[in-house]
């Protein structure tokens, strides 16, 4: 018998037995039933994806931007929901660190994983009834795609019920109006407050508090016109609960000629002893 190398593109011989010859089985390339092989034609479905139309441009771009506004969407819910939140800022309580028609962002992770320190501006729900009942807002198309693009983060909260004022007293800080120089004192070290409106001076309203454990005392910038937690006392003796605070507020965003990091002040507060 001859032997065959398995490479060789000779004909295969096969033994036909005693007293016959071998006979030849012949290489075909002839595909079996649904095969697809040299010889064969393209499949029905095949020739029509080749020969298919170019896809819509103008529904590739609408694909591209609905991605691009999900994503969006998405990444402005998760910042707000966990670094920062943007507000509005109504009233002239905190002139001149803050002007009305301000946008801020406000840091969500003060008071918690960060503490708070004295001089912060701090956002806090209004949870006291400082502020007068707001009417009610007529409902409309309108006013629903404000409110969800105010909650995944795409437009300031203008709810006005929130408060924005500094931190001047931390729990178990005791906190005086005023001394024979006029000054506020915590812990008995008066505060030259760099950040009081300089456009007046302030009126002397005489208070003498120690801030309770898990609160605050709060009071704006713009001392004349500011109903802080000197304005107050009557209700939960001024203070902030510290729970209601929604963050500190870290720049201002908007116009874009007012951008700047909101400064807490160390310097004011550095001479203050820790509460006793």
């Amino acid at each position: 018998m001859p032997e065959i190398d398995p490479g060789s593109s000779e004909p295969q011989q096969t033994s036909a037995g005693p007293g016959r010859h071998a006979a030849h089985e012949p290489v075909s390339d002839v595909p079996a039933p649904g095969g697809s092989g040299p010889g064969s034609p393209a499949p029905a479905g095949a020739r029509r994806q080749e020969k298919g139309s170019p896809r819509n441009p103008f529904l590739l771009w609408l694909k591209e931007i609905a991605t691009v506004v999900v994503i969006a969407v998405v990444l402005s819910f998760l910042i707000k929901t966990f670094l920062f939140r943007a507000f509005y800022i109504p009233s002239e309580s905190m002139v001149n660190t803050l002007d009305i028609n301000d946008r801020i962002f406000v840091n969500l992770l003060v008071p918690e994983p960060f503490a708070l320190e004295r001089g912060d501006v701090v956002v806090f729900k209004d949870t006291k009834g400082w502020l007068p009942p707001t009417p009610q807002k007529a409902d409309g198309p309108f006013s629903v795609v404000e409110d969800g693009l105010t909650f995944v983060g795409l437009l300031p909260d203008n709810s006005e019920q929130h408060l924005v004022k500094r931190v001047i007293g931390l729990p178990g800080d005791h906190v005086i109006c005023c001394d024979a120089g006029g000054k506020v004192t915590v812990n008995g070290a008066g505060l030259d407050e760099a950040y009081v409106n300089p456009a007046e001076v302030p009126a002397v309203r005489t208070f003498d508090v120690v801030v309770p454990q898990g609160k605050v005392w709060v009071m704006g910038d713009n001392r004349n016109h500011s109903a802080d937690s000197r304005a107050h006392t009557d209700t939960n003796g001024g203070f902030v609960d510290i729970a209601d605070i929604e963050g500190k507020a870290a720049v201002i965003a908007w116009p874009m000629n007012r951008w700047a990091a909101l400064n807490n002040y160390p310097d004011v507060f550095k001479n203050v002893p820790s509460a006793g």
